[in-house]
């Protein structure tokens, strides 16, 4: 069973407590050929220590590297995604799915999920059927890419694709609103529901630190505007391996 289903329902009831503001299907919308407070995981900056307490969401958002972007030599099948890292017969996008559940689902053979239900916070639609679920990539795969991820090995790529280690690194949403997303960052898109603004915000922002990725200006002038009305909102990470 992976850390992430294991460490859930502790970070949830967190999150809860803090915020203010707020896929079952095969082919998921950040791939663009398809047609408050908030808290993430613990708290650090990319090659540092921790920083105790986390940081502001404006703050968080600063330390974000500046680079252009480059979509060059972008592939889906770049990075391995839906693979079953701990052998249990439940791959990623099942993973997600069980910690994700409110009503947890009946899980048969070769984890398949059937019952269930679960909320969508990207649009605050409560969904019974995991078939209507998408698991978005918080950074889509095509932004992670032009972002510094072209860079990296296979491997990490990989390890990125099913990020398990950080709760708000994939999420289960309504695939509407995840095709509607694509791999739009958040100076082109944000969820429809204004409750989701801070949670998405942060969750952003603690994803690119967590990954060491960039940001080009429009980005980061975006963030920093859109993050205005989320002034208590805590940005915590920490640094993938």
């Amino acid at each position: 069973m992976s850390l992430r289903r294991l460490g859930f329902l502790s970070a949830a009831l967190l999150t809860a407590a803090t915020l203010t503001a707020c896929s079952a299907e095969p082919v998921e919308a950040d791939d663009p050929k398809p047609s408050a407070t908030g808290t993430t995981a613990p708290s650090g900056a990319p090659g540092g220590a921790p920083d105790k307490g986390g940081l502001s969401l404006a703050e968080a958002i600063r330390k974000i590297p500046i680079a252009e972007e480059q979509r060059t030599g972008y592939e889906r099948d770049s990075f391995k995604h839906w693979v079953d890292e701990d052998d249990d017969g439940c791959p990623t996008r099942q993973e997600v799915l069980l910690a994700e559940a409110v009503t947890a689902p009946e899980q048969g053979a070769r984890c398949a999920l059937s019952g269930g239900s679960w909320t969508s916070y990207y649009d605050e639609a409560e969904v019974t059927d995991a078939k209507k679920l998408d698991i978005d990539h918080m950074v889509p795969l095509a932004e992670a890419w032009d972002s510094g991820a072209r860079d990296w090995t296979p491997e990490r790529r990989e390890a990125y694709a099913n990020d398990l280690g950080s709760e708000r690194s994939l999420v289960a949403v309504t695939a509407k609103t995840n095709r509607s997303k694509a791999d739009k960052d958040p100076a082109a898109w944000m969820p429809p529901a204004q409750s989701a603004t801070c949670t998405y915000l942060v969750d952003w922002t603690a994803t690119k630190l967590r990954w060491e990725l960039n940001a080009d200006e429009t980005e980061q002038a975006a963030l920093l505007e859109l993050a205005e009305p989320c002034a208590n909102s805590i940005v915590e990470y920490e640094p993938a391996s």
